[in-house]
């Protein structure tokens, strides 16, 4: 599974950008990369470490703005086109699952 953060935070005072940047870092030390400036992704092993990441993300919340969470299964995300300019961009590889017995 994949979770994405989807965000759109006010940033017109010193506050508010510190709140933004404080908001980023937290994901960024959750093991989420970004992808665009306010798109993060993070790859999870299953549903439930989906939900995990989703009730941190839930805590985090600054009181402006709009977040947005969004769970794709592997194969939905291999689905993905991305564009830059008019050369496509080349697919990331989706890390393989470990499960321990």
């Amino acid at each position: 599974m994949w979770l994405f953060c989807l965000f759109d935070l006010p940033t017109n005072t010193k506050k508010q950008r510190k709140r933004a940047s404080d908001f980023r870092k937290k994901l960024l030390e959750d093991g989420f990369d970004m992808m665009q400036y306010s798109v993060y992704k993070r790859h999870c092993g299953s549903l439930e470490a989906c939900e995990v990441h989703t009730k941190r993300i839930k805590k985090w919340l600054p009181r402006e703005g709009t977040v947005s969470i969004l769970k794709f299964t592997d194969k939905q995300f291999g689905e993905i086109e991305t564009f830059i300019g008019v050369i496509p961009k080349k697919q990331e590889k989706v890390p393989q699952q470990l499960e321990f017995f």
